[in-house]
């Protein structure tokens, strides 16, 4: 009987230090992991703001392009709207 108390209390006493040493184990996994995520968060923010001011820069040009577009296209609009608006005013008079 005696042996069996000691058999049982060897293997509870050997997997009390298994189980001790998987949680010392998984402690420094949880704080590897925790410092890899906290890298890639920072990286990520990095580059966000990055792409973020390449985006700034890149609507800003567009936005001026556009401007100028814009009034060219509305001078030449101009120009053909008084252009028919001669025409037809000369017509008027033939009439």
């Amino acid at each position: 009987m005696k042996k069996r108390l000691y058999s049982i209390a060897v293997i509870l006493l050997f997997g009390i230090g298994i189980s001790a040493q998987k949680t010392d184990s998984v402690k420094q996994e949880i704080k590897k992991d925790a410092k890899k995520v906290g890298t890639a968060v920072k990286d990520g923010a990095e580059w966000t703001g990055k792409t973020a001011e390449k985006g700034y820069d890149a609507t800003k040009k567009g936005v001026k392009k556009a401007t100028k577009w814009t009034k060219k296209t509305a001078k030449k609009g101009a120009k053909a709207v008084d252009k028919t608006y001669q025409d037809a005013k000369a017509d008027i008079k033939k009439d």
